[in-house]
């Protein structure tokens, strides 16, 4: 828990990047009560560095990404986003960076809860894009996705 009492922490954010941290623990409390149903979880906001490096410990792959999910036991879990992958991909979609980290903490959070895009035939995609409008959120991760 960060020291203001919020879920969400930053950690080694470049200060060149934009990011509303009001607005997204704003956003982080409106997750949890709306989407995960009032279990809590943690959100790191860090950098490339952090998540090449949690990548290649827990997953044996050695490159930053932009968003990591951790379920937990006692809470829901903990994600990772990386802050330079979010303003890099928020000027690719032409949105702010704000936006970009709130779409990964929404597909984050639905990892969280058990969701997996990669073998759910089009679960979580669904659902990813139900929250995404809900929340008045930019095209989502999965949605960027060309299909196959």
């Amino acid at each position: 828990m960060s020291p203001d009492g919020s879920s969400i922490l930053f950690q080694g954010v470049k200060r060149s990047i934009p990011l509303d941290r009001r607005r997204l623990r704003l956003f982080e409390a409106r997750l949890t009560a709306e989407v995960a149903a009032g279990r809590p979880f943690t959100v790191l906001v860090t950098n490339d560095a952090a998540l090449q490096r949690l990548n290649r410990e827990f997953l044996q792959h050695d490159y930053p990404t932009d968003v990591l999910s951790f379920p937990g036991e006692e809470e829901l879990g903990e994600m990772a986003i990386s802050a330079d992958r979010a303003a890099e991909q928020a000027a690719e979609y032409g949105h702010d960076v704000t936006s970009e980290v709130e779409i990964l903490m929404l597909h984050g959070l639905l990892h969280l809860l058990g969701h997996d895009h990669e073998t759910d035939r089009g679960k979580m995609r669904r659902l990813e894009t139900k929250w995404r409008q809900t929340l008045g959120l930019p095209a989502g991760l999965i949605e960027r996705t060309k299909k196959p």
